[in-house]
């Protein structure tokens, strides 16, 4: 099944025909809401309020996983987790639970818990989760284990675990039901554990060049920073429109004029566009401005941070594209967007050229064409056609032409350019970055041009901010400025092909149930 079929397919109702038959899925259920039952009637809550644990499964296994053999000691402890796997041997119970950080062995003897107790664990199924009161030991196969002395019962799982050994066999299902994916797939948990150490280490490296996180508005008056159609809404007691943020980069500019210099913000972004391997309606980026910068030095603190959230979060600098092996330290060219796209066509092409020449390419490669397109936009157009899919390793496309990057400067040796790049790898572009257009009377004129285009019929041109016009005009000194999609960043270092598996809740259509 295609991406855009699992994003269109709602699952199917197994409960629904489950229960229909009086088996599968419906019948556990009923069965383990009977157990529930019993345990109220007995006078146990299946959901009692707390459990003071006092080691982790991890910290279990740094502070006793030297045992030898058939080693018990007195040593104290008490675990949490869910019962992942279960094997009765008479008097004897194994139980694998496991809590974020790993998975321990349960040695359960009736000798020890008692008649009732062991009769209780016994009963107990697979996905509930536990807290034990016991000591360390292991086995005499060597496994570390927690010899029970107590075992409660911390939450009762009425619906069973998927297969641990075929997991979830519909993709839909697995981002839709993304706890139940989580619950028995290594896979899955791991890909969050390196887009978690990835963010952090963004933090940690923004940090140490003196930049400040700050948060922005989400909802904004005006659609601007970024070329995309937006979410609308309503705010009722203002009787106004407002748009769901396309980009943070106005206001983070506003605080470059504000004197603060160096600024960041990992926001949460919306796009009223459509699904697929690499999009999703809402995404996260991370954007910075560092003023007295201009694209060059953007570009260096790209390369850091990334080569550096690489080793933070996989160990190594190495991924891997398209099955072959990249060093993401190793440095990254610098290609002219004009020239890619040159060779791509076999023509020279350049913004300045006559807007009917330029037509004449886009027709010879098939390449649709808008009425009120200007030879930069049809460059790009080419570019994106002939030139983008063959990027491989990390580059940065530079040099933009002016009619498609209203918020850069104009390149100091080119009017018809402008100081702009965007990070590609393996296709899909992962940074946009430029020197940042200060002057206010120049950015008007842009802004002009956004408006101008929108009434054309382009629902992704911005409109006039004369706020940030405003804020311009109180001066913004020389800066840089730099966005990074952190959800293709994450797809990068997880070595995955689709989006949807770096965030943990991605937009479907509504279940039905």
């Amino acid at each position: 099944m295609s991406e855009q079929d699992d994003n269109n397919a709602p699952a199917p109702d197994r409960d629904t025909a489950n229960a229909a038959t009086g088996s599968g899925l419906a019948a556990e259920k009923e069965r383990r809401l009977a157990l529930l039952d019993e345990l109220r009637a007995a006078g146990t809550n299946p959901y009692p309020y707390r459990f003071d644990r006092t080691h982790t499964l991890a910290e279990v296994r740094d502070r006793w996983g030297h045992l030898e053999p058939g080693v018990e000691t007195d040593d104290a402890v008490a675990v949490a987790g869910r019962i992942m796997l279960k094997r009765d041997s008479g008097k004897l119970v194994f139980a694998t639970i496991r809590d974020r950080s790993g998975e321990v062995q349960l040695f359960i003897s009736k000798a020890v818990v008692g008649d009732d107790a062991f009769d209780a664990i016994k009963s107990l199924d697979l996905g509930d989760w536990v807290g034990v009161a016991g000591t360390a030991m292991t086995t005499r196969k060597g496994e570390l284990s927690v010899k029970a002395e107590r075992i409660d019962l911390l939450a009762k799982a009425i619906r069973p675990m998927p297969d641990k050994w075929h997991g979830l066999h519909d993709v839909d299902t697995r981002f839709r039901q993304r706890y139940a994916d989580l619950i028995i797939n290594d896979e899955a948990r791991h890909h969050f554990e390196v887009r978690h150490e990835m963010t952090a280490s963004f933090r940690r490296t923004l940090a140490g060049h003196g930049f400040i996180e700050v948060e922005t508005p989400v909802l904004h008056p005006e659609v601007g920073g970024a070329t995309a159609r937006p979410f609308t809404t309503h705010h009722n007691t203002l009787d106004m429109p407002l748009y769901l943020r396309v980009a943070v980069e106005l206001y983070l500019k506003r605080l470059i004029v504000g004197g603060m210099e160096r600024v960041y913000e990992i926001a949460r972004t919306f796009r009223n566009e459509g699904v697929s391997p690499r999009h999703n309606p809402e995404f996260t980026m991370m954007e910075l401005y560092q003023a007295f910068a201009d694209w060059t030095d953007m570009m260096a603190i790209t390369e850091e941070l990334i080569t550096t959230a690489a080793r933070d979060a996989l160990g190594t600098t190495v991924v891997h594209v398209r099955g072959e092996p990249v060093d993401l330290a190793d440095p990254w060219p610098r290609r002219r967007l004009i020239d890619l796209a040159s060779e791509g066509c076999g023509v020279e092409l350049h913004p300045s050229m006559p807007i009917a020449d330029v037509r004449r390419v886009a027709a010879d490669h098939d390449v649709h064409v808008e009425e009120r397109w200007g030879a930069g936009k049809i460059i790009e157009e080419l570019f994106e056609a002939t030139a983008e899919a063959s990027i491989v390793r990390p580059m940065f496309v530079t040099g933009h032409p002016v009619e498609i990057s209203p918020l850069a400067r104009v390149d100091r040796d080119d009017p018809f350019l402008t100081e702009r790049f965007e990070l590609f790898v393996e296709a899909r572009e992962l940074a946009n970055g430029y020197t940042e257009l200060n002057d206010p009377v120049e950015q008007r004129a842009r802004f002009e041009d956004e408006v101008a285009a929108k009434e054309a019929g382009d629902d992704e041109a911005g409109s006039l901010d004369e706020d940030y016009i405003r804020a311009l005009e109180y001066g913004m000194p020389p800066t840089g400025g730099l966005g990074i999609g952190m959800d293709r960043l994450a797809m990068l270092l997880a070595g995955v092909d689709t989006i949807k598996e770096v965030i943990l809740f991605p937009t479907l259509r509504p279940e039905v149930f």
